[in-house]
């Protein structure tokens, strides 16, 4: 029988690549846009979701196109984000791995430029690239794309939505005029109807369903709760789906932080991604995913561009994105490769004509739910735990030697007594936090709603009263996120999450709030601790840092004269007021490291992202464009 793929005109050493895979059968954007691609001789616009099979329609077709004789680039294929570089990558290594001299580089911010131009130098015929790393390495005039003969814009408009027009414009001058471009994109808005007027010529276009529309794998709920409730409403939503596998979607990095540190807190599998981690924070973050070692992935919308993962039961809006068009690329990371999957968005009454504004571009429906009471999500978990008892492999050979001490400890139980003992294990701590649960939905009516205050403020943080702030000398360059931070804290200090306040994760140092009644415990317990082989310390912080009491001495993150009880070198006036500088450098204005103006508090007023003005240094990425 001859193999679907085959009858596209796909060669058989990549045929069997595909199979080994386990691609069975072409996707209808595949099916459609392959043998098109193939001729080799028209500009192409492929309009189809996420999750469809778009690295395949034209990461294929390129394949049976180039020389792999050659070891110049002929193929470049521009994405948004290093995750979806380094998913093409892989995907387009994988198609190629029966073909003799193939050679595919990716090309991306955070990564060693070094080793990247070495690989280019020692030969490649496609290169997958985010715009920013590629016109640095254009700038060193370290390739030339002098015999590309195809350029693929993937997820276009969202390049578009990050600010790359300029580069792409850049990058695309050094490549021939009679290139064939490929645009892909799950949606249509104007900018990317520009981008084919500008750099096509009469090309084909193939639109898979309706243009903007959904997933139809996908369904769409929403729930109506006050903004107070909404960190409540996420818990109930994830306890009420025991197997969820989900990506949670909120509007900023100072977001993600917040609501992944408290789902840990809480007990939950969570950890967050967003543009500032390091490249290989971000990769740790993934891999994690990846393995199903994490349930929850609490992501901005620039950092899950890329993600391919299989089998994500749910995407779960927080927040509802600012860009109407975004929700389509959100809502695309479940229900992929025709699996089924759910998309929940969690509004307050002021968000309905956001939802309908949703519903016309994707063209469809959203069903109102409400969130379940206490006694629906305590019946839900019980019967869970109970059907994976009944359903558990049990390892004959290895459990027969332990079986008459474990008859001894049960005999004086009766079959009853012993299952409710094994169902309460897990069951109990449901019932204690889901007794005299409220009723958390609201109405699309309930015009007393205030609106959102910032994803802390919707459910109300807990205050600094009662705790105590402290000093630690680990931080983002030890490749800590807030939830490693919060894990190492906890494990080594012997001390509940929920003794935890808040985390200001810095670069060499970090501080972190707890319990006053903890403090003394914590400091015993970590006596001794080491962490790569250099001893870990913990303070309490100076009255001038916001936080705690007690004594300081000295600059703990190096370097500078101090005022008022800074950390880290650069000079701060009085004990309350505007920091220079919180890193040791330059003089800026409009924000503290990292771009975001902080209260001493810690509680973040406003997230410019790096954006404001500054003087004399570039320290937290001022042209989101180089987040790539």
């Amino acid at each position: 029988m001859i193999n679907p793929f085959s009858k596209l005109g796909i060669s058989d050493d990549v045929v069997n690549a595909v199979k080994d895979l386990g691609f069975e059968n072409p996707t209808p954007i595949q099916e459609q846009s392959i043998p098109v691609l193939l001729e080799g001789n028209n500009d192409f616009v492929g309009l189809a979701q996420t999750g469809t099979g778009k690295t395949a329609a034209f990461g294929l077709p390129l394949l049976e196109l180039i020389d792999f004789k050659s070891n110049k680039p002929q193929a470049l294929i521009l994405c948004p984000t290093r995750e979806l570089c380094l998913q093409i990558t892989s995907d387009i290594k994988n198609f190629s791995k029966n073909i003799s001299g193939a050679n595919v580089v990716a090309v991306y911010g955070g990564a060693n430029i070094m080793q990247q131009l070495r690989e280019i130098r020692n030969g490649v015929q496609i290169v997958v690239a985010t715009p920013g790393r590629m016109l640095d390495i254009i700038g060193r005039k370290a390739i030339d794309f002098s015999n590309v003969k195809f350029v693929v814009l993937d997820e276009a408009d969202e390049m578009l939505n990050m600010g790359f027009q300029e580069d792409i414009n850049d990058i695309l001058s050094t490549t021939p005029d009679d290139k064939k471009t490929w645009l892909f994109s799950a949606t249509m808005p104007p900018e990317v109807r520009r981008i084919a007027k500008n750099y096509m010529d009469s090309p084909v276009e193939l639109t898979m369903g309706t243009k903007n529309t959904g997933n139809v794998n996908i369904e769409h709920e929403y729930y109506i709760v006050r903004a107070r409730d909404k960190y409540a409403a996420l818990k109930r939503i994830v306890d009420f789906n025991p197997e969820i596998f989900a990506v949670v979607f909120c509007k900023t990095k100072l977001d993600t932080q917040d609501v992944a540190e408290h789902l840990i807190k809480d007990g939950y599998n969570a950890d967050a991604l967003h543009g500032d981690l390091s490249q290989q924070q971000r990769d740790k973050v993934m891999q994690r995913f990846r393995d199903r070692n994490m349930q929850l992935l609490i992501a901005t919308d620039v950092a899950a561009r890329g993600i391919d993962v299989n089998n994500v039961t749910h995407v779960i809006n927080y927040s509802l994105p600012d860009e109407i068009e975004s929700y389509t690329h959100r809502s695309g990371r479940t229900g992929r490769a025709g699996k089924t999957g759910i998309s929940i968005c969690i509004v307050n009454s002021k968000e309905i004509g956001k939802i309908r504004q949703i519903e016309r571009i994707i063209g469809k429906s959203f069903t109102k739910a409400d969130l379940p009471t206490g006694f629906d999500v305590c019946e839900k978990q019980l019967f869970a735990l109970v059907h994976k008892v009944h359903n558990v492999e049990v390892n004959e050979s290895q459990i027969e030697q332990y079986m008459p001490r474990i008859m001894d400890e049960f005999a004086e139980l009766s079959k009853d007594e012993v299952i409710k003992r094994f169902a309460s294990l897990e069951f109990n701590r449901f019932l204690e936090y889901y007794k005299n649960a409220p009723d958390l939905n609201s109405s699309a009516d309930d015009r007393g709603e205030r609106g959102e205050r910032g994803e802390r403020g919707e459910r109300g943080p807990r205050s600094s009263e009662g705790y105590t702030r402290l000093f630690i000398n680990l931080g983002s360059v030890d490749d800590f996120t807030r939830g490693d931070l919060l894990s190492f804290v906890c494990n080594n200090g012997k001390i509940s999450g929920k003794g935890i306040g808040k985390i200001d994760l810095k670069g060499v140092y970090s501080f972190f709030e707890v319990e006053n009644a903890a403090v003394e415990s914590l400091f015993n317990n970590f006596k001794g601790v080491e962490f790569n082989n250099r001893g870990v310390r913990i303070e309490k912080t100076a009255d001038g840092d916001g936080g705690g009491g007690g004594r300081s001495r000295g600059g703990f993150g190096g370097g500078g004269r101090r005022e008022g009880g800074s950390y880290g070198g650069g000079r701060r006036e009085g004990g309350g007021g505007e920091r220079k500088s919180y890193g040791g450098g330059n003089k800026r204005e409009g924000g503290n490291s990292g771009g975001g103006f902080r209260d001493f508090s810690g509680r973040s007023r406003e997230d410019k992202g790096g954006a404001g003005r500054r003087e004399g240094g570039n320290s937290g990425g001022a042209d989101r464009r180089r987040r790539s």
